[in-house]
This record gives structure tokens, C-alpha cells and sequence, in this order.
């Protein structure tokens, strides 16, 4: 549609204004007829998205990562950047993120370590018992020695063959408690070569593409004429499944963020009084289909598609969760209890969804090459989080590093079927297990997505009313 849009050039005088003027009278309604219909490689359509997550789950979702457990995630901003030489941290205010202090981090979190999600025990006891396994957290005074053999047999377990993304060590002295609600993800000022380089890395030498080709829009491409990115995705089409949805991922988790940016722009700041709200010309900017030739509909469909494959991953590690050995620990005996009663209540929606993607299609060819492609996405992932850690902004490193290990846990939960459905009722499980980090990056990244999609459709009214 963008080709047929008319544009008024230099000395076209009078008629041309008309014809820009009656182009941007339609560009609400060319946004929004553009990111619609069935979704690719699935059958799902977008307006049944749109219902579903604004009447069942993003509600929910906002208030759940309100609560304790959910608000405080533990990271280490001060990794250095494994692929090269970092320009120096953004010194731009915006950009800084306040740790949380000690003092205020929940005594059932402060006093856990990486997999610590299960009740304190009263019986000190019990508690040597499981410092002695690694430290692992409290085990529930009612588990039987067998159980608690197993707890020492799962601290010593490395499963860091099922990770998707490199994890920071959590005990690390440079890893903090960050309040998430206290810095969210929102425009902090960080753009140029810094910012550029590190998507650019990411689609250039992650996304199996050949450097012969272009995606649309890269300065770097040579000139193509009019040929606005058609033939980067008839390549794509001709992918396999696997990486095509590859590419799906992170060009959706890519439009998420900058929808993030968007919503929550520094406006305008008045006696050092920011104001932050919904900026139309950047959205424009990044996501009409006139000013970005045809991608930015494409972008939105894949933050739809991203969707999809997370909500998918909520729904099958429900099992998990609800077991009663599983308990969200903070120290707040009452808030836990409600905690996961709203997660578990969460992960019923989800699994009431009716159009879900179906994991179950990818890696199904002969076993020897969907294992050899299935430990190629994994790594490709896994690099991808680690040039979490070239982000020169720490705000924006903070929210890369989240939602690209919450991606990372969903794709390890879809591709962890067998394990999950093994997963005894009171004792844990050597075969399947998520980090407290892993539950809360996981269960965050959603919940941006979520909003994400939220913020399109308040987008979508602006424009209209912008008209």
C-alpha cells in the first residue's frame, strides 16, 4: 500500500499539499488496516489477540508483576561487552538505574539464591541440611528425606545445555536487587552508533542471513530502487520454518521495545518535572507504513507473533506451578498465597486461548538435523543475550536483558514438553527446573508484550483522533 501513497515534492505548489494533506487524513486507518487478518506461519488472528489480551490478560498481568516477588529482579549491569570495545556508559540521566537497597528487598527473596522460590523452613535443621546444597534455598518442614536428597541432587544439576541465554551469576557482588517498578522501560535519550550496532549485530550475525542480503531500511544496504525490502522477504519465505520464526522473534521483540520507547517519551520537562506520555510523531516515525515503506505494519504482526509464542509457553509450563511444592516465597505468608493463586488463575486464560501456535512443527524432520538446527537456534539465542551486555544504557540493558531472558525461558519451556509432563507433584525434578531469575524475567517479558499491545491500540485511537 505505502507504493501507491502520494508525496508531495518541491515546486508541485498547491495540488500537492492537497494530495499530502488527504494522505495523512488516512494514515490512522492505513496503520490499522495494515496489522490485521491471520498472522503467518500460524492460524491465529490479530483482532482475536487484541480481545483476549485486553479483556483476560493484560489486567492481570499488571497487577501480577506488581507484587513482591515479581517486582524485584536481580542483574549484573556491569558485564563487560564480549564482542567489542564499549563506547563508555550513557551518561544521559535518563539512562541510570537506581538499585534497590538492601533494606528493601523482601526477606524471603534477600535470603534466597537462584532457585529459591519454595517455603522457608522452621526446623534450622533442614535449613544446614540444604545450605550444605549449595545453598539452594528452604525446603517445606513436611518433605521427606527421599525429597530432600533430591533437592541436593538438583542444586548440583547443570542444565545449562537447556538454556537459551547466558545467565548472570546472581551471586556475583556486582549483581543487584533492581526495583522494576521504580525504572521502568521507557525513551531515555540512548540512540545512535552505540544503539545501532547493537541490532545491528544482532540481525547481521545471529538471524542466518547471508550479508548478501538487505534487510529493509539498513543504511547500509546498497541502493535498491523501488524495491522496498521485497526482496529480503522472499528470501525469508524461502527459509524453513525454524528460521523463519527466528527472525519473527526478534524483529517482535524489537518493535515491543521501541513501542515501549513511544508510549513513554520524555515530553517535555518543566523545573526539572519530567512529563512522559505517548509521542504520535515517533510512533509515526517507526511504524507507519508510509514513513518506513511497508515495514512498520510488518514489525507490529511479528510483536503479534512473539506474543503468540510466549503465551504458548505460559500455558504448557502451567503444570509446573501448580504443584503444591511450588510456592513463590518472599516471607509474606499471605501476599505468596494470593501471588500464586493470581498466577495460577493467569495460566488458566492462557491455556483457555484457542488459536495457539504449535511448537510441535518445528524441529519435526529427521532426528539427527532437527537436533544439529534445534542446538544452532539455541546458540544463535544464547549470543543474542549476551550483546544484551554491549547496551551502553543501563536502563536499557536492564529491560534488553529481561525480555530477552524471558524469551530465552519461553522457547527453553516449549522445547521442554516431555520433562515438564514427568514433573513429580512434591519432590522436584532433576529434568526440568526455572531459576527464580528465569520465573520473574519470564513472567515481566509477557507482561511487556502485553502491554505493548495495549499501548498499539492507544496508539491506534490517538492517530484517529489526531485526524
Amino acid at each position: 500500500m505505502s507504493k501507491g501513497v502520494c508525496r508531495a515534492g518541491a515546486g508541485h505548489g498547491a495540488a500537492a499539499a492537497v494530495r499530502l494533506l488527504v494522505t495523512l487524513s488516512f494514515l490512522p486507518s492505513v496503520v490499522e488496516a495494515q496489522v490485521t487478518g491471520v498472522l503467518d506461519d500460524c492460524l491465529c488472528d490479530i483482532d482475536s489477540i487484541d480481545n483476549f489480551n485486553t479483556y483476560k490478560i493484560f489486567p492481570k498481568i499488571k497487577k501480577l508483576q506488581e507484587r513482591d516477588y515479581f517486582r524485584y529482579y536481580k542483574v549484573n549491569l556491569k558485564r563487560p561487552c564480549p564482542f567489542w570495545t564499549e563506547d563508555g556508559h550513557c551518561s544521559i540521566k535518563d539512562c541510570h538505574v537506581e538499585p534497590c537497597p538492601e533494606s528493601k528487598i523482601p526477606v524471603g527473596i534477600k535470603a534466597g539464591h537462584s532457585n529459591k522460590y519454595l517455603k522457608m523452613a522452621n526446623n534450622t535443621k533442614e535449613l544446614e541440611d540444604c545450605e550444605q546444597a549449595n545453598k539452594l534455598g528452604a525446603i517445606n518442614s513436611t518433605l521427606s528425606n527421599q525429597s530432600k536428597e533430591a533437592f541436593i541432587d538438583w542444586a548440583r544439576y547443570d542444565d545449562s545445555r537447556d538454556h537459551f541465554c547466558e545467565l548472570d551469576d546472581e551471586r556475583s557482588p556486582a549483581a543487584q536487587y533492581v526495583d522494576l517498578l521504580l525504572n521502568p522501560e521507557r525513551y531515555t535519550g540512548y540512540k545512535g552508533t552505540s544503539a545501532w550496532r547493537v541490532w545491528n549485530s544482532i540481525y547481521e550475525e545471529n538471524c542466518f542471513k547471508p550479508r548478501s542480503v538487505y534487510r529493509p531500511l539498513n543504511p547500509l544496504a546498497p541502493s535498491r530502487g523501488e524495491d522496498d525490502g521485497e526482496s529480503f522477504y522472499t528470501w525469508l519465505e524461502g527459509l524453513c520454518l525454524e528460521k523463519r520464526v527466528f527472525y519473527k522473534l526478534i524483529s517482535g521483540l524489537h518493535a515491543s521495545i521501541n513501542l515501549h520507547l513511544c508510549a513513554n517519551y520524555l515530553l517535555e520537562e518543566t523545573w526539572g518535572k519530567p512529563s512522559w506520555g505517548p509521542n504520535i510523531k515517533e510512533f509515526k516515525r517507526r511504524f507507519d507504513p508510509v514513513e518506513t515503506k511497508g515495514e512498520g505494519p510488518r514489525r507490529l504482526k511479528n510483536l503479534y507473533f512473539l506474543y503468540l509464542i510466549e503465551l504458548r509457553a505460559l500455558s504448557k509450563v502451567a503444570p509446573y506451578f501448580e504443584r503444591s511444592v511450588v510456592d513463590l516465597y518472599t516471607g509474606n505468608v499471605e501476599e505468596d498465597a494470593d501471588t500464586k493463586a493470581l498466577l495460577l488463575n493467569i495460566f488458566q486464560d492462557t491455556k483457555s486461548f484457542p488459536m495457539h501456535f504449535d511448537e510441535k512443527s518445528m524441529f519435526a524432520g529427521d532426528k539427527k538435523g532437527a537436533k544439529s538446527l534445534k542446538e544452532e537456534f539455541r546458540l544463535h539465542f544464547k549470543n543474542i543475550s549476551r550483546i544484551m551486555d554491549c547496551v551502553g544504557c543501563d536502563k536499557c540493558r536492564l529491560w534488553g536483558k529481561l525480555q530477552t531472558q524471558g524469551l530465552g525461558t519461553a522457547l527453553k519451556i516449549l522445547f521442554s514438553e516431555k520433562e515438564i509432563q514427568k514433573l513429580p507433584e512434591n519432590s522436584p525434578s532433576k529434568g526440568f527446573q526455572l531459576t527464580r531469575q528465569e520465573i520473574v524475567a519470564l513472567l515481566n517479558a509477557f507482561g511487556r508484550l502485553s502491554t505493548s499491545i495495549t499501548e498499539l491500540q492507544n496508539f491506534k485511537v490517538l492517530l484517529q483522533h489526531s485526524r
